[in-house]
């Protein structure tokens, strides 16, 4: 009777710790799953260029030699002397330094940090119009990208190609959150000014789908948080590989002292 009592008070205890386990919702802006439609205002915010950005920079015009100096050239030079060809616009890739600038043939130094693409484009078009008719400036930026990591399908680096990305588009690359994910305690880390922030998103809210933070910006991280079902399951795996290390070890010294003793035994 006591071993029955004591059963019934294990499954009894197991119980109770289950239902207390917080379990987050696996379904995203649950708040708005029952209704039918709706409108949420939406901003998106501009990309700034920061330093390390690569920007991919093209100048072109209906006379492709009149911005030859501003472009790398095509080809080595031809058979008519020392002259190069620049038939075709090239591109050239620079990279901002840490102090926001960029060394621009002809124009030289140009403070890039905190324009965005088209303004650069706009700014340089405007400093060679005067040499140009009617010059086109393209700027791209090259090296976009962002870190998903932590309870994801694919953690890793998810490359952006254009000038926008949300946390949706990034974690769809990622391969979506796991079932073990906390959808309502998504950890964003951003490099505003030299520094590092962190922000918290809940993926659970509708509200965040017109968060500013919901658009990325370059070399955000993005980590999804275990839940505590899978943090226990950690525990409880690192808990008995520790006790089969021990049992292992002790295994182990017992026979090499029963090797030892039967040894001695036969002598």
């Amino acid at each position: 009777m006591k071993f029955i009592n004591s059963i019934i008070s294990l499954i009894f205890v197991v119980i109770t710790v289950s239902c207390g386990t917080t379990r987050s919702s696996l379904t995203y802006f649950e708040d708005i799953k029952e209704t039918q439609e709706g409108i949420m205002t939406n901003v998106i915010p501009q990309l700034r260029i920061v330093p390390d950005d690569a920007l991919l920079i093209t100048v072109n015009s209906v006379e492709p030699e009149a911005t030859a100096i501003y472009n790398m050239p095509l080809v080595n030079p031809s058979e008519r002397g020392n002259r190069t060809l620049y038939n075709v616009p090239q591109q050239q890739t620079y990279i901002v330094s840490s102090k926001g600038d960029i060394n621009f043939p002809v124009l030289g130094k140009i403070h890039v940090e905190g324009m965005t693409t088209e303004e650069l484009a706009a700014y340089i078009a405007g400093r060679i119009e005067k040499d140009v008719i009617d010059p086109f400036v393209r700027v791209e930026l090259q090296n976009f990208r962002v870190q998903v990591i932590g309870e994801v399908m694919k953690p890793g680096p998810v490359k952006v190609e254009g000038e926008r990305l949300t946390v949706l588009d990034a974690l769809s690359a990622a391969g979506d959150l796991t079932p073990y994910g906390e959808r309502n305690n998504v950890l964003l880390v951003r490099q505003e000014e030299g520094i590092n922030k962190y922000y918290h998103l809940n993926l659970n809210d509708s509200k965040t789908l017109s968060s500013p933070l919901f658009y990325l910006k370059q070399n955000d991280v993005i980590i999804v948080e275990p839940n505590d079902i899978r943090k226990a399951n950690s525990k409880y795996n690192q808990d008995n590989a520790y006790k089969l290390s021990v049992i292992s070890t002790i295994v182990s010294a017992v026979s090499v002292v029963a090797s030892l003793t039967i040894a001695l035994a036969v002598k």
